[in-house]
């Protein structure tokens, strides 16, 4: 079974163009209205960051051989039943003939504050893999193979994104990969973790100086956590899915 990577490497510089384009959009946009929100929210409000992730993944899905699926990204039909939550708004779903086949979330953070903000992404990234799998155990999404569940997070390259942290654990020791670790490896490793136990089918991280608005300049950290795999798994799914018919 053949795949198709639809050009992703020239999409995804094209998605970050886009990224860091439609945030400094939104912050000009707001500036002359004299309404700018305080720090790097005014980025962010136009809610439209993501969306050259989004089509990437829709070229993939109708390049595998599902052109006629249903690829949710309105916000009306995004939402999953969960199982500890009555349900879960995601980024994206792409459903088949009533059939779940992938569901996938695509995330962003842009410094200085990486600290909190790393522990609510991580918070959220486990909660939400755990509500779903429990969810498709139980038969949420009814009586069908595995879906594809993707975690991508675009993170800001800048020096309080690459710099060491420190951790200082009173009772125990924190895991040694940790120790000294910046929030670039953190979430290299975050990414690595949720892979290799199965959270998600495929979980990425990619980071981007905000120069890339004019280069579309992005880097990968590990081959696990890097996008090529993230885009070959999604495909070979998408192609499974279309084999099955």
């Amino acid at each position: 079974m053949s795949i198709n990577l639809a050009d992703y490497e020239a999409k995804t510089r094209e998605a970050v163009k886009a990224f860091w384009g439609n945030r400094e959009a939104a912050r000009l946009k707001q500036i002359e209205g004299g309404k700018a929100d305080q720090g790097e929210r005014a980025g962010v409000t136009a809610g439209k960051n993501m969306d050259g992730f989004l089509a990437l993944a829709t070229d993939l899905v109708h390049a595998n051989g599902l052109e006629h699926a249903e690829i949710c990204i309105e916000r009306k039909v995004l939402t999953l039943p969960g199982y500890f939550r009555p349900t879960k708004l995601w980024d994206m779903l792409v459903m088949n003939g009533g059939r779940l086949v992938a569901a996938i979330e695509f995330k962003s953070q842009v410094g200085p504050s990486f600290g909190n903000n790393f522990n609510n992404r991580t918070e959220e990234a486990i909660g939400t893999a755990l509500d779903f799998w429990t969810a498709y155990r139980e038969g949420a999404f009814g009586d069908n193979p595995r879906p594809f569940a993707g975690w991508l997070m675009l993170v800001e390259d800048c020096d309080a994104c690459r710099s060491p942290v420190g951790e200082n654990s009173t009772h125990f020791p924190v895991f040694e990969e940790f120790d000294g670790a910046s929030y670039a490896e953190r979430y290299n490793i975050l990414c690595r973790k949720m892979a290799q136990e199965q959270l998600y089918t495929a979980a990425s991280v990619l980071l981007s100086p905000r120069e890339a608005i004019d280069t579309g300049e992005y880097v990968e950290l590990s081959e696990l956590t890097g996008l090529a795999t993230f885009v070959t798994t999604f495909a070979g799914q998408i192609a499974a899915e279309a084999a099955r018919e």
